[in-house]
């Protein structure tokens, strides 16, 4: 059996997937046990170093370590599904590059760090290989069909788009501030 070009990169990219779904669920499902008592500390915090804060902070809210944990696992699984791979991609990017960004300003363990990152540009290799096809959904994005209309039609849907705009922004102050 001869493999072409093609199928090599097939292969590849499953491959890394594999990783990063592997990796997405390990972190995901951990997050049910990682944070266990994380906010039982016995400093002010003041005296609290990045990463002991940052684990007080995730350890208070069991739901919310569940939930990014919840995000991380729907992430793997956007990318191991083949259909839906650039849109995992995508998701477990944002996530990714939060962990990231935590890892650096909360001075996180040096590995993590390096994890988040590996993971991270596998992801841009994966999408990287899948580049004419983003290019592909970019353009339809960006190509819709622009309708004629009149200048009178445009002003009267700018205006009636205004008021509407001003309502809500009302809306908004009354049901955030207000109360």
């Amino acid at each position: 059996m001869k493999l072409n070009e093609e199928d090599r990169i097939e292969i590849f990219e499953n491959s890394i997937s594999w990783i990063v779904v592997l990796a997405m669920f390990i972190y995901g499902f951990g997050k049910i046990l990682q944070f266990e008592g994380a906010s039982e500390v016995d400093k002010t915090v003041a005296e609290l170093n990045g990463m002991e804060l940052m684990w007080a902070f995730y350890g208070y809210s069991k739901s919310f370590a569940i939930t990014l944990g919840i995000f991380e696992a729907v992430g793997g699984l956007l990318i191991l599904i083949k259909r839906t791979r650039i849109i995992g991609c995508l998701f477990t990017s944002t996530i990714l590059i939060n962990v990231i960004l935590q890892d650096i300003f909360f001075e996180i363990h040096l590995g993590a760090l390096k994890a988040a990152i590996f993971y991270q540009v596998l992801i841009l290799i994966i999408l990287w290989l899948r580049r004419e096809k983003i290019i592909e959904i970019i353009r339809i994005l960006i190509n819709s069909k622009k309708v004629e209309q009149s200048k009178s039609k445009y002003f009267i849907k700018f205006i009636i788009a205004f008021v509407i705009f001003v309502s809500l922004r009302i809306l908004e102050y009354y049901v955030t501030i207000k109360w």
